[in-house]
C-alpha cells in the first residue's frame, strides 16, 4: 500500500524538480490526532466485516495493538525490532486524501513507538528530510542504525530509495541508497547478516504483478537479483520478510484481498510457501520471539475505512 499511496505524487514532487510549479512549503509537524476527520469512527474487531484470521495452530487469531498505536486514520507498514519493544508504522491521517495533499499535511509519514511495561507510547514522528523541503516517506526498514526508506522528494524523479544512520539519538545523514536502477527494487528486507536483499519487483522475467527477487552482496555491491520462483506465483507476491535466523520468508500474496503466506528454509533452499493469515493481512514483521505484527485494512461495501497494526502471538510448544 505504501508504495501505491507515494506514486500519486510522483508528477507533483518531479515538477518542483523541473522547476515547471510553484514551490511547496513543507509542513510544521503537527500532532497527527488533530487531522484525523471528526467524522471517522474507530473500527474495531466487533465492526469488522473481514476479520483477519489465523488458518494454522502455530499462531493464534491476531488482535489490533491499543491505543495509542492505532487510532481511528491510517496506521500501515509495520516494523517490529527484534526486542519486540520498539515498532516504526507507517500514518496518514485520511487514508482517502490523495497522496499530494498528504505530502503538506504535517502528519503524514514514519511513526516509532516504544514499550515499556507492556505499554506503547504515543508514536513520535521520524523526520527524514531537511527543514522546508517536502518529501512523503515510507516503506522503512531498519538493520541496526542504518534504516532504508522509500521517498518521493524534491529534486528526486519518481519514488526513490534512501538510507539513513541512527546517530546521537536521532536519524540523519539520509543519502540515496546503493541499488542500481535496472533492478527496480521495490518493498525490500536484509537478511541480519547482510548478505542478501529480499524484493519484490515488477521487472521482465517473473511470474505475476509482482515477485520476489532476491540479490546477494558481494564486496559490498548487491549481484544480479534471481527469482525466488518457489515462492512466487501468478498473483502479486511481496513485501517480503526473512526472520532473524533467516528459517523463515514471510510475504504477502494478493489473491482478491491480500495474505500473509511464509515459506521455510530446508537444506538451504525455500520451501512450497503456505497460506497463514487471512483476509486483509499484509506486510509482516516479526519479533525475535516469533510474534508477527502486519497491516489489516477495514473494508465495507469496496471502501477502506481504516487500516490498523495487528499482532499474532506465536503458540508455545
Amino acid at each position: 500500500m505504501r508504495l501505491i499511496l507515494l506514486a500519486s505524487c510522483i508528477l507533483l514532487l518531479t515538477s518542483l524538480a523541473c522547476g515547471s510549479s510553484a514551490p511547496i512549503t513543507a509542513p510544521t509537524p503537527i500532532a497527527r490526532s488533530s487531522l484525523i476527520p471528526a467524522s471517522q469512527v474507530k473500527q474495531s474487531p466487533e465492526t469488522d466485516v473481514y476479520p483477519p484470521k489465523s488458518l494454522t495452530d502455530e499462531y493464534a487469531d491476531a488482535v489490533p495493538l491499543p491505543h495509542p498505536v492505532n487510532t481511528a486514520g491510517a496506521e500501515d507498514s509495520a516494523f517490529i525490532l527484534p526486542d519486540g519493544n520498539t515498532l516504526y508504522v507507517w500514518f496518514t491521517p485520511d487514508p482517502n486524501i490523495p497522496a499530494e495533499k498528504q505530502v503538506t499535511d504535517g502528519a503524514t509519514g514514519i511513526y516509532i513507538s516504544r514499550k515499556q511495561a507492556e505499554v506503547w507510547s504515543e508514536p513520535q514522528r521520524v523526520i527524514l528530510q531537511d527543514p522546508g523541503k517536502p518529501a512523503l516517506d515510507g516503506c522503512e526498514f531498519v538493520l541496526g542504525n542504518l534504516m532504508y526508506f522509500c521517498s518521493a522528494r524534491e529534486g528526486y524523479a519518481g519514488i526513490q530509495w534512501f538510507t539513513a544512520e541512527f546517530r546521537d539519538g536521532k536519524w540523519q545523514n539520509w543519502l540515496p541508497a546503493n541499488f542500481k536502477p535496472e533492478y527496480e527494487v521495490g518493498e525490500l528486507h536484509i537478511t541480519a547478516d547482510g548478505k542478501e536483499l529480499y524484493f519484490h519487483s515488477s521487472r521482465p522475467g517473473g511470474q505475476g504483478g509482482f515477485d520476489i527477487w532476491v540479490s546477494q552482496n558481494v564486496g559490498g555491491e548487491w549481484r544480479e537479483p534471481v527469482n525466488l520462483e518457489i515462492v512466487n506465483s501468478t498473483y502479486s507476491d511481496g513485501w517480503p520478510f526473512v526472520t532473524q535466523d533467516g528459517s523463515e520468508l514471510w510475504f504477502t500474496r494478493s489473491v482478491g484481498a491480500p495474505e500473509l503466506w511464509r515459506s521455510k528454509k530446508v537444506n538451504g533452499a525455500w520451501t512450497q510457501p503456505e497460506r497463514m493469515f487471512a483476509p486483509f493481512a499484509g506486510e509482516a514483521s516479526l519479533d525475535g520471539a516469533g510474534n508477527i505484527y502486519f497491516t489489516h485494512h477495514f473494508y465495507k461495501d469496496n471502501v477502506m475505512l481504516e487500516a490498523d497494526i495487528y499482532i499474532a502471538h506465536r503458540i508455545a510448544r
